[in-house]
């Protein structure tokens, strides 16, 4: 089906005009005003000389404007892009400037980050607030207001060639853009998102992807989807596009920082079918609560949740176990990246189903590094590769594009790097990216960006970033640090990273030395490094914060 989403949200919107298509606090929004408000949105755009194939940056929490900013984005056959929210300036200015932005909707919380890139961007032609800027920023229009004063662009089909750029911290410290074709990214949703409704393949024309989602909201499937994880991710995006395929409703919490009780709260009173999570940086707190509110008397009421979807990092066994204990709850716990997949699942239906194992889907193989199939039971490692529905490549590299996306024996594949070893039976050992880059809660950190900040400190002579084990986040950033200065304090160091760079990549832990041993070369063992900082750790070293 050569078509956009926003084609398919379009007709869908026609023939479910009153059906709630986003609950966030305090306000619906039904498939109709989706639609319209996504469509001013998109005339503005047109007005500003935003067209196909100019890039709209999503600089926002989660909530309604994102998804609507995406659809306008569609309407006009522009790319939308997302911009992490936790970017300062410079990083934000930064990821603008490589994606050759023409506009920018951003939260109003956001708004004194977006003062640099509105005023030195020359590519940009329209910036949108959304909501009341919390301090300073530049004078924009605000997202309702322009919606007041615009009239609505008329549907216009839209082609499956158009794209959806999904920027991923990879594995060079610099973002890079990675190039989805709507066509292809729809594809890749036919097992997640039209399988659960008895659709076996992708549908072949628009009248009959509306009448799925008809079906699916006349007889009580269509999905109530939480994305818990940030819109700006693409397992929350992707999954979100996916239920508003098939007539489904997609709800969000309060933004800012994560809200557990609000979480599950919210759960029961929209009667949450799905939530999206990465991992145990977000199951945890979510865990917690669920304990802490039995103990106090309150229990949280998981009657609606039937299904729990974690992706990015590795959800643990212990976590898994505490969520089905309360709920009937299916888990999927996938192995993806931004540059495809996913590679394997791990999915449990019960505590009889741990502990938990990954097995890897037809289009996945674990590759050698001569190109070799890694023979089960062998012990060998290598790195995952997919040949199922994958991007064009990255924005602007086309040499890491040629790394990554591969041809092998005629099969194109993704391989981004991550190892993996294969049991007798299958089941994939996944042992995390070669590259070195950090996975910290699902957010990708590169050492070097880190190092670089760590070493500008005027009382710092020497320095490395690795990442280490850590239960909750799957990594931590950690930073072992010379100096000569008695009373620098590791959270000296952590405020001076915190200036120039987002919190999640500020070293939780620092360890503070005379001097670092580096080899005649003068290289550093990261081995050595990660061994200083688990010692520290061990004995009671203080964790710090970001």
């Amino acid at each position: 089906m050569d078509v956009s989403f926003g084609t398919i949200w379009e007709a869908i919107a026609r023939e479910l005009p009153g059906t709630i298509a986003i609950s966030e606090p305090g306000r619906d929004h039904t498939y109709a005003e989706f639609e319209q408000r996504s469509a001013r949105l998109a005339a503005a755009l047109a007005a500003a000389g935003v067209g196909p194939g100019d890039k709209v940056a999503c600089y926002l929490y989660n909530g309604s404007a994102y998804l609507e900013t995406v659809f306008a984005a569609f309407k006009i056959g522009a790319v939308p892009v997302n911009a992490n929210y936790r970017y300062t300036e410079d990083e934000l200015s930064s990821l603008l400037a490589d994606a050759d932005a023409a506009a920018l909707v951003f939260s109003g919380e956001l708004a004194a980050n977006v003062t640099h890139a509105v005023g030195s961007l020359p590519t940009l032609r329209l910036a949108v607030r959304v909501g009341a800027a919390s301090t300073g920023g530049p004078d924009v229009p605000e997202l309702e207001d322009l919606l007041a004063a615009t009239e609505p662009r008329p549907a216009e089909p839209r082609p499956g060639s158009d794209q959806l750029f999904m920027y991923t911290g990879g594995t060079t410290g610099k973002p890079k853009g990675v190039i989805w074709e709507q066509a292809v990214l729809l594809h890749s949703l036919t097992v997640p998102i039209f399988r659960p409704l008895g659709v076996t393949g992708l549908p072949s024309t628009v009248d009959e992807a509306v009448g799925i989602a008809v079906r699916a909201v006349r007889e009580g499937l269509a999905p109530v989807t939480m994305p818990v994880v940030p819109l700006m991710h693409g397992t929350g995006l992707f999954n979100s596009m996916g239920a508003l395929l098939v007539g489904g409703r997609v709800v969000t919490v309060r933004p800012g920082r994560l809200d557990p009780r609000h979480v599950w709260t919210t759960v029961a009173q929209e009667r949450v079918a799905l939530i999206i999570v990465a991992g145990n940086a977000v199951c945890q707190p979510l865990v917690d609560e669920l304990a802490a509110a039995e103990r106090d008397g309150r229990p949280h009421d998981l009657g609606s949740l039937r299904a729990v979807l974690s992706s990015g990092v590795v959800l643990s066994d212990r976590l898994k176990r505490a969520l089905h204990e309360r709920a009937r709850v299916t888990i999927t716990d996938a192995l993806a990246s931004s540059e495809g997949g996913p590679f394997a699942f791990a999915i449990t239906t019960s505590v009889d189903d741990l502990p938990s194992r990954f097995f890897p889907v037809p289009a996945t193989k674990v590759i050698t590094d001569e190109d070799k199939e890694v023979v089960p039971g062998s012990e060998q490692t290598g790195v995952l590769a997919y040949s199922g529905p994958m991007p064009l490549g990255y924005y602007k590299d086309v040499a890491k594009s040629a790394t990554t996306f591969r041809t092998i024996e005629g099969v194109r594949y993704s391989i981004p790097g991550d190892l993996a070893t294969v049991d007798a039976d299958g089941a994939i050992r996944f042992l995390g990216r070669g590259s070195g880059v950090i996975n910290t809660g699902g957010e990708k950190v590169h050492p070097q960006e880190v190092e670089d900040a760590v070493l500008s400190h005027p009382d710092v002579t020497d320095g490395i970033v690795v990442g280490v084990a850590d239960d909750t986040w799957g990594e931590r950033v950690a930073a072992v640090v010379a100096t000569t200065n008695d009373a620098l304090t590791e959270h000296d160091i952590q405020d001076w990273v915190r200036r120039g760079l987002a919190g999640y990549k500020v070293p939780r832990t620092v360890v503070l030395l005379p001097e670092l041993p580096r080899t005649p070369t003068g290289k550093m063992e990261v081995a050595w490094a990660k061994r200083t900082v688990q010692t520290a750790l061990e004995h009671g070293h203080p964790h710090g914060g970001s």
